[in-house]
């Protein structure tokens, strides 16, 4: 399948900021320096960035390159259509925006049973495919958050999806409600290739606990991140690792690695479940900051920030967890005690967090400190 010459994609879901903008000028430098580094495939949807993303896209990317220099995966999201006739003029809406004509890989976004139905109802598989005999896409993928027999349904009733893309990492590889390994061997019985997202997680397997991290460095061998990477690059049939690189730094770390790929050997793979074990023992929250959370919430409560000033009091007990809470990531009305319990930020979840649950503890914690 074309498209997958090398093995790592550039996520346009985490880019440079300047405040509440893109970094336009640093983005545009990421952008040529992964090209020239011989790598070619972008991943966008409509939501990212507050919608920014596929203009930022434009840009820094297609407005720059001819298109035969690049691969492009956009996505279909239930937020953005209603019916059935809702979904090719938001299509258009999208590759306008993006300014290309056509998609490589169109992928359903963030398939679960519910937005699966939802999916169904409104025939938006069949859309697609339609689009893609029109030669708008190249190629008709899902994303997926959900359980494994959840996907084993949709690829025996879709037998046409092309490419999945599940949330693979080491922390979630065993992980019940995630179910990484039980994802990935579903798509190896079907046969579909694997792109993985959230390698590192959001984050979380780059900033690690101190004794996590002490497992990594006696190795001697590379960063917390290039571990996470190569791991999860590392399964036969995972054809694309996607990474959402805040910065030059990170894009130049994982393009040296990955232009230089190596599985990870027993030693590594040792140490790896010694960490895994170690996550295990922590309790933190796994979530990996998508912000899909934050959206709807009509208190516009900072949910991931939240989450990670918890994990760092737990991890830490840091009092400056207690100061950005208050100071920073809070205002009145926003605070974790303030949630409402509409139950939006569960509903759009793809980790199927209990978050209003876990803003209580939050409360509880921090605002008892503060």
């Amino acid at each position: 399948m074309e498209g997958f010459d090398r093995n790592f994609g550039f996520g346009f879901m985490r880019l440079p900021m300047d405040g509440e903008q893109v970094d336009i000028p640093q983005t545009t430098q990421m952008v040529d320096e992964y090209l020239n580094a011989g790598f070619t495939y972008f991943d966008t949807a409509h939501g990212y960035l507050q919608g920014k993303s596929e203009q930022v896209l434009k840009t820094c990317l297609t407005s720059r390159y001819p298109r035969e220099r690049f691969v492009l995966t956009d996505k279909l999201t239930n937020f953005f259509f209603q019916s059935e006739a809702d979904i090719r003029p938001f299509f258009q809406s999208q590759l306008e925006a993006c300014g290309v004509d056509y998609f490589d890989f169109y992928l359903m976004h963030a398939q679960s049973e519910e937005k699966f139905a939802y999916f169904k109802t409104h025939r938006a598989y069949e859309t697609a495919f339609a689009l893609k005999a029109e030669g708008k896409i190249r190629h008709v993928g899902i994303s997926f958050h959900d359980r494994a027999e959840v996907l084993d349904r949709i690829l025996t009733e879709y037998p046409q999806i092309e490419v999945v893309q599940i949330q693979f990492n080491y922390v979630d590889y065993d992980d019940p409600a995630v179910q990484s390994r039980l994802c990935y061997e579903v798509c190896r019985k079907h046969n579909k290739p694997v792109i993985v997202m959230e390698p590192v997680k959001g984050g979380n397997l780059v900033n690690l606990p101190q004794q996590a991290r002490d497992v990594l460095d006696a190795l001697h061998g590379g960063s917390p991140a290039s571990y996470a990477i190569r791991f999860a690059a590392g399964f036969p049939g995972i054809v694309m690792v996607l990474s959402g690189m805040s910065d030059l730094a990170q894009l130049r770390e994982n393009v040296s690695l990955m232009q230089n790929f190596k599985p990870l050997n027993e030693q590594e793979l040792a140490a790896i479940a010694q960490v895994q074990q170690i996550f295990r023992s922590m309790h933190l929250i796994p979530c990996t900051a998508c912000r899909y959370c934050v959206d709807g919430c009509p208190q516009r409560i900072a949910i991931p920030d939240l989450f990670s000033l918890m994990n760092t009091w737990k991890l830490h007990h840091n009092h400056n967890a207690v100061y950005y809470y208050d100071s920073v990531y809070t205002a009145p009305g926003s605070r974790a005690s303030d949630c409402v319990r509409c139950g939006k930020c569960e509903a759009a979840c793809p980790q199927h967090l209990p978050i209003r649950e876990l803003l209580e503890q939050v409360a509880a914690e921090l605002e008892q400190e503060d």
